[in-house]
């Protein structure tokens, strides 16, 4: 009998700087251990049995330090030993679950895909991929197969997750439960709209639109533009009790949600672009986006934000210094504001060096440490913004917020910072949750 687990089997600065999971399986008989994957030197993850037993399969991702590279499924045949990439001809990466049906035959997995997220069927023996469902939801985890039925967890932008049955053969879909039935009964639903917006160098960005219940066309509406972080995240058909967009848009704005460059669902090239290029092509898909919306009647180009978290609190920060007044207000959670000393705060050093470029010292000096370093800008804000910090964030440290908050302040600008000592870098806590909304909303009413 053997187990098998995930580990990174370093210490230190280097495993800091590493994402060269692996993984063992530990032989509970005679207490040796082997490494499956050693050959592999980025990410190995999620390891999964077939139900006959004679195949493993697992995610995986080839470089070392690049924790946003293509997530492949591979299978290895149990008893040769030998190890086949399922998906390394396909262009897309695996966000989702990966579920082997009971006959061992096909594989189930759900993945980012045009900026929602759906479920897919794929043969190992011939590698074909087929899409099984399509719409303006997600499917997430994929929990039990009864014959040709799965059993599986949908979401959109104005409903919690639900269980779903889908049929694999046609791909239909029935509601199992409706655990908020009784509450949406008295909510007017958002509608969400992908369009397709042109970027500055000719390619084609879908951008999510999130009209408020009961939208009327004849009507301007303030805006927001929504900046996804990560920064290599999918911006799909979410739902968060934090950055909830159907949220947003009942309190009467329209959201505007770029999947700039950056995005899982849009191929390996797109999701690529945006390491060591931060500030570059990702703001001008973030401008394009603003600027295609201004051009529509029902928006008020005069009161539009940009709101964000994480990456998207960067590129809140960046934006300030650079959007030529399209903007009214900002509002910035946990946000990257100085490159410099994030580097050398922050615990994903792995992260760091692979996608701003390597380090504040390295001669040259990668541009995110100048030209796309938000504190560089500082002197070129000129509108409000709030700054929302978590006090044990070690992924975007607390300074960051401070430091912010502290420039905005000395260059006299209206600035609030709300600041949660006892939050990481999500607000977890269900009363600072309302204390978030509140605030968040309450900055909104006083500045756009």
């Amino acid at each position: 009998m053997e187990l098998l687990y995930v580990l990174k089997p370093l210490s230190g600065a280097q495993y800091a700087q590493s994402t060269n999971t692996d993984i063992f399986a530990f032989n509970t008989t005679n207490g040796t251990t082997r490494n499956l994957t050693e050959s592999n030197k980025g990410y190995d993850t999620n390891p999964k049995f077939s139900p006959d037993g004679k195949s493993l399969t697992w995610l995986s991702m080839e470089r070392n330090g690049y924790e946003a590279d293509k997530n492949d499924i591979k299978m290895m045949d149990w008893k040769s030993g030998a190890v086949t990439n399922l998906t390394k001809n396909w262009d897309e990466s695996i966000t989702g679950d990966v579920f082997f049906a009971k006959d061992s035959k096909t594989l189930y997995f759900t993945t980012a895909f045009r900026g929602t997220k759906q479920l897919f069927s794929l043969n190992p023996k011939t590698l074909k991929i087929d899409q099984l469902t399509k719409g303006n939801f997600d499917i997430n985890e994929i929990y039990s197969q009864e014959k040709n039925t799965l059993l599986v967890s949908r979401n959109d932008m104005n409903h919690n997750p639900d269980l779903y049955a889908v049929d694999v053969k046609n791909g239909e879909m029935k509601q199992v439960t409706n655990v908020n039935q009784d509450n949406y009964a008295k909510l007017l639903p958002s509608k969400t709209e992908l369009k397709m917006v042109k970027t500055t160098d000719g390619k084609e960005m879908g951008v999510w639109f999130v009209y408020p219940p009961n939208f009327d066309p004849a009507k301007k509406y303030p805006t927001l533009l929504y900046c996804q972080g990560g920064p290599q995240s999918a911006l799909t058909q979410f739902f968060s009790t934090r950055w909830n967009l159907g949220l947003m848009a009942a309190n009467g704005y329209i959201v505007v949600a770029p999947n700039r460059r950056g995005m899982p669902g849009w191929g390996t090239k797109w999701n690529e672009e945006i390491s060591k290029d931060w500030g570059g092509q990702v703001m001008k898909d973030y401008l394009s986006a603003a600027d295609f919306a201004k051009t529509l009647p029902y928006v008020d180009g005069e009161r539009m934000g940009a709101v964000g978290a994480s990456y998207g609190g960067y590129s809140v920060f960046m934006l300030a210094g650079i959007h030529q007044n399209r903007f009214k207000t900002f509002i910035a959670h946990d946000g990257l504001f100085d490159m410099k000393s994030w580097y050398l705060t922050t615990e994903e050093l792995w992260f760091a060096n692979w996608d701003l470029g390597g380090s504040p010292y390295d001669n040259p000096v990668p541009k995110s440490y100048t030209e796309f370093n938000p504190s560089n800008y500082v002197n070129q804000w000129n509108k409000p913004i709030m700054i929302i910090q978590g006090g044990i964030d070690f992924r975007v440290p607390y300074e960051q917020g401070q430091e912010a908050f502290q420039a905005a302040k000395l260059h006299g600008l209206k600035t609030k910072f709300l600041y949660f000592p006892n939050e990481n870098h999500w607000v977890l806590k269900p009363q600072n949750g309302l204390v978030w909304q509140r605030e968040f909303f309450e900055w909104l009413k006083q500045t756009l």
